[in-house]
C-alpha cells in the first residue's frame, strides 16, 4: 500500500493569519508582547504616504535562538499546552492560541524586522512577503538569521514593519486605542504608549470628564471617565479605584446600578477611573476591594454620584426627553381624555420610563406606558403615595408640594364617591319601587353599605359579614 504526505503550501501562514483590519492585526502582536510579560510598548505609527516604517517595541523576556528555533517557528502550536495557561513571571494570563500571531504583521507590510534580546543575545532575522511567494512549501523556507552577543542589559523584541500595504486602510492611531483600550486599559503593570501618548481614559471615544477635588476625610480625589457613544458595549465599563498606583476590586458603578430610575443601559457606557490614594487604610487585606462599611468610601460615593448623574443628564438627556416624547404621541388620543391633574402624573411616569428603559425596544416599552395609563384611567392613589415614599425628608419643599397634591387627590377621590353613592341610591331606590323585589336582596345592598345610616358605619358590616372580617383581621376564631 502507497502513502501521500501533505505538503504545507507556504500562502497556509498568510491565509491563517488573515485579519479583518490592520488595527486588529497590530493588536496580535500586542498580544505577544503581554505573553512575554512586557511592562511597556510603544507602537509607532508614521504619517500616512511618508515612507517611514511602523515600529512596535517591548520589554519583555525576549527569546534566545534556540526558543526562536523551537517555539517561534512553530506554527500553529498552542503556547498553553507548552506552557501552561498563565506566564511564568507575572501569571498572566495567556493570549495566544492559535500560534499564528507572529504573521500578524505580513498582514499590515510587505517586510518585517525581528529583533530580539535575551540573555546576552540578539537575534535577527527578516521575513518578506516575497519569501512566501516564491516558496512552495513552508517548512522548505529559509529564512537568514543572525545571533550576536550583546554586552548591555537589554530584553524584549522589536518588529520593524516597512513597505505597508496600500491596498489596506492605514492604520489608525485613534482606532487602535480604541481597541486596545477595552483589552488593556484596566491591566496593572502594563503601560502601552502610542505615537508617544500612553494609552488612557480619554482615548475612549465619546465625552470625557475630568474633576480633582480635596474632600475633608480622605483627601485629594481624581476622577477621569468618558462616557462611550459608540453603540457596543465596553468590555468592562464602570469606575477603577486606585490606590497608591494599584486598581482595587472590580470596576464599580458607585450604587448607580440600585438607582431603580437611571438606566441600566447606560452604564454599560461608563469607563473610568478614581484616584484615591486616602483609602489605603480602607482596603481589604489582599487588595481584592474596599471595606464594605468604609465611611471614607461613602464620602467618595456621596462625591461622585451626582457627578455622573449630572453628566449623564447631560450627555444623554434630550435623547431620554425625545424618547418621553415619542411615548407621549403614541398614545396622545388616550391622554387627551385624562383630567389635568392626571396629566402632569403621567408626565412624570413617562419621564421615569424613558429614563430606566432608555434603548429597549417599542415593542417592550409600549406595555409599560399602557400599564401606566390603565391605572391613571383608574385611580390616582397608588401614584400619589409612591411621589410621598420616594421623597427624601430633607427635602421639606417636596413633601409640601406632594402632600398638597395628596389633599386635591382626595378632594377629587371624594367626588367622584359621592356621585357613586348617589347613583348608588337611585339604583336602589328603583331596585325598592319593583314589586318582585324582595327583602333578601334589599338586606345584601345594606349590609355592604352601611354608610347610608351614618359615616361612623362606613367601615362596618353585618351578621355573618361582620363576623368573618374580625375573624380575618385578627386571625383567630374564638368569636361565636
Amino acid at each position: 500500500m502507497k502513502k501521500i504526505d501533505f505538503q504545507v503550501d507556504a500562502r497556509l501562514a498568510k491565509l491563517l493569519a488573515s485579519y479583518r483590519s490592520s488595527e486588529l492585526a497590530l493588536k496580535e502582536l500586542v498580544d505577544n508582547a503581554w505573553d512575554a510579560d512586557a511592562e511597556t510598548i510603544k507602537i509607532d505609527i508614521p504619517t500616512p504616504m511618508s515612507g517611514e516604517p511602523l515600529i512596535i517595541e517591548d520589554d519583555g523576556t525576549g527569546m534566545t535562538e534556540a526558543e526562536l528555533r523551537n517555539e517561534y517557528f512553530l506554527i500553529a502550536s498552542d503556547r498553553r499546552q507548552r506552557r501552561g495557561e498563565l506566564t511564568k513571571g507575572k501569571n498572566r494570563k495567556v493570549k495566544g492560541k492559535k500560534g499564528i500571531g507572529k504573521f500578524a504583521g505580513l498582514m499590515v507590510a510587505s517586510s518585517m524586522s525581528f529583533e530580539t534580546w535575551a540573555r546576552g543575545k540578539k537575534c535577527q532575522f527578516v521575513i518578506t512577503k516575497n519569501d512566501y511567494d516564491s516558496a512552495t512549501d513552508i517548512e522548505k523556507l529559509s529564512i537568514p538569521f543572525t545571533s550576536i552577543d550583546y554586552a548591555k542589559e537589554k530584553q524584549g523584541v522589536r518588529i520593524i514593519l516597512r513597505d505597508l500595504n496600500q491596498s489596506l486602510a492605514y492604520p489608525v492611531a485613534d482606532k487602535l486605542r480604541q481597541l486596545l483600550l477595552r483589552e488593556y486599559g484596566r491591566e496593572n503593570g502594563f503601560s502601552i504608549i502610542i505615537d508617544n501618548k500612553e494609552l488612557g481614559v480619554d482615548d475612549l471615544q465619546g465625552d470625557f470628564s475630568d474633576h480633582s477635588k480635596k474632600l475633608e476625610k480622605i483627601g485629594n480625589v481624581s476622577l477621569r471617565f468618558s462616557i462611550s457613544d459608540q453603540k457596543s458595549n465596553l468590555r468592562q465599563p464602570g469606575l477603577s479605584i486606585r490606590v497608591d498606583g494599584k486598581i482595587i476590586g472590580k470596576p464599580s458603578f458607585f450604587d448607580l446600578d440600585k438607582l431603580d430610575y437611571f438606566p441600566q443601559k447606560l452604564l454599560k457606557k461608563l469607563y473610568g477611573e478614581v484616584e484615591a490614594d486616602g483609602l489605603v487604610d480602607h482596603v481589604t487585606a489582599d487588595w481584592g476591594a474596599l471595606i464594605e462599611n468604609s465611611h471614607l468610601y461613602l464620602e467618595l460615593k456621596n462625591y461622585i454620584e451626582p457627578i455622573l448623574i449630572e453628566r449623564f443628564n447631560e450627555v444623554y438627556g434630550r435623547e431620554i426627553n425625545l424618547a418621553q416624547a415619542r411615548l407621549k404621541r403614541s398614545v396622545d388620543a388616550r391622554l387627551s381624555k385624562l383630567p389635568e391633574y392626571k396629566r402632569e402624573f403621567a408626565d412624570k411616569a413617562f419621564k421615569k420610563v424613558a429614563e430606566k428603559y432608555y434603548g429597549e425596544s417599542e415593542s417592550r416599552v409600549t406595555p409599560i406606558v399602557n400599564v401606566i395609563l390603565d391605572a391613571l384611567e383608574r385611580t390616582d392613589y397608588r401614584t400619589i403615595i409612591e411621589y410621598i415614599h420616594d421623597t427624601k425628608h430633607s427635602d421639606v419643599a417636596k413633601i409640601a408640594e406632594v402632600l398638597s397634591e395628596f389633599g386635591l387627590l382626595e378632594l377629587a377621590m371624594i367626588g367622584e364617591q359621592g356621585k357613586a353613592r348617589l347613583e348608588f341610591l337611585d339604583k336602589l331606590e328603583e331596585l325598592c319601587d319593583k314589586d318582585e323585589t324582595d327583602e333578601q336582596i334589599i338586606h345584601e345592598a345594606l349590609e355592604n353599605n352601611l354608610w347610608m345610616f351614618d359615616v361612623k358605619y362606613t367601615l362596618f358590616s353585618s351578621n355573618k359579614t361582620l363576623k368573618k372580617q374580625i375573624e380575618n383581621y385578627l386571625c383567630t376564631r374564638q368569636f361565636s
